[in-house]
């Protein structure tokens, strides 16, 4: 097939820049498959990684209601360990931390429960894990420590659990008057069904309130 002057002189212009840019081109080529690839790949291995976790997290939490406190923090710990980027690692971390907070491992607890604050994404389980380190720290007279996990804002469901701690951290340091405002803001937070209503009342009432 013969070309025309004009279409020759494209064509030679094309092989010089080939000759000089060619290599490049392949090389840019082969980058970006290697990392549509490689991206692929990462997508699936995280894909994976999610389903293996969340298994493993169904496993816990029925692990802890069935009481079965061992396996609960081997899963845990396994989620923690091997899944720590996971949307389940926060969760599994503070699942941890109740399982040893209320079996009276304290020690234990509160590497979990920071675990679950640092990374945890969802606002709810933040603070969650933000009341149990401030009952840790409150139990360990770590007055101080404990009174400043409370004193960022919490969520209307979450008010009433921080004023009643807030309230027992401030009397036992002998303020008296700002723990009496403490468990005021309580008794209206807490639902009236809530158990530790009663109790907050009773705090009240012996400091005069």
């Amino acid at each position: 097939m013969a070309f025309d002057l004009e279409e020759q002189e494209q064509i030679d212009e094309f092989k010089v820049w080939w000759k000089l840019h060619g290599i490049k081109v392949i090389w840019g080529v082969t980058a970006f498959l290697l990392v549509a690839g490689g991206w692929r790949a990462w997508q699936t291995w995280q894909y994976k990684q999610g389903v293996e976790a969340s298994m493993m997290f169904d496993a816990a939490v029925q692990s802890a209601s069935a009481n079965n406190l061992k396996a609960t923090k081997e899963t845990t710990a396994r989620i923690m360990e091997n899944q720590g980027r996971s949307a389940y690692a926060a969760p599994a971390a503070w699942l941890a931390g109740r399982v040893n907070y209320e079996g009276g491992d304290l020690r234990s607890a509160r590497p979990q429960y920071e675990f679950a604050l640092e990374h945890a994404k969802d606002g709810g389980l933040k603070q969650l894990a933000r009341l149990r380190l401030a009952g840790i720290r409150f139990e360990a007279k770590d007055l101080v420590g404990a009174l400043g996990l409370l004193n960022d804002a919490f969520d209307p469901a979450f008010q009433g659990l921080a004023a009643q701690l807030k309230g027992d951290i401030l009397q036992e340091q002998g303020k008296n008057d700002e723990a009496r405002a403490a468990y005021k803001l309580a008794l209206e937070k807490l639902d009236d069904k809530s158990s530790l209503k009663p109790l907050v009342e009773i705090r009240l009432d012996a400091l005069g309130g």
